[in-house]
């Protein structure tokens, strides 16, 4: 058996940024995800987001790839939402995610992050949290490429 301790704060968009994600029905979408975690033996310790994004921070069991947990997040998400009569105006996910590691001391600070994003983004838009994250992480990469839907 593997010992690891690996926290993510994974962070993706609705297809091109549409606010598509009712904030009165996310409660609904975050509980979808959590099953999806919980099949995957993931922990999730906290999930939120707006109209147009989702955070999730959780702990990548050591038997899991990312790219396929997101992939998988995301395709059975996308088919429930559109199913589910509850995302009316849901046209599929963005194809790019960010996903930045921490260390589990930073852990209750991102849970706060992450439970007040409404309060959070009064003052920032999405796309300026992406870079401020981007400049946080020391990632010097052209973020452009996360705004492509193809």
């Amino acid at each position: 058996m593997a010992y690891t301790r690996i926290l993510y704060h994974l962070v993706f968009r609705t297809k091109a940024s549409g606010k598509t994600i009712p904030l009165s029905q996310a409660p609904e979408l975050y509980r979808y995800i959590w099953g999806i975690l919980k099949n995957k033996n993931c922990v999730l310790y906290r999930i939120n987001g707006m109209e147009e994004h989702v955070h999730i921070l959780f702990d990548l069991h050591p038997s899991v790839a990312l790219a396929d947990l997101v992939k998988d997040i995301k395709v059975a998400s996308s088919k429930w939402m559109k199913q589910s009569g509850l995302f009316p105006d849901f046209r599929g996910w963005g194809i790019k995610y960010c996903a930045f590691t921490y260390s589990i001391r930073e852990k209750d600070m991102l849970i706060n992050y992450i439970k007040n994003q409404q309060t959070h983004h009064r003052n920032e838009s999405f796309q300026d949290e992406i870079h401020r994250l981007w400049k946080d992480a020391e990632i010097e990469d052209d973020i452009k490429w996360f705004w492509v839907d193809n």
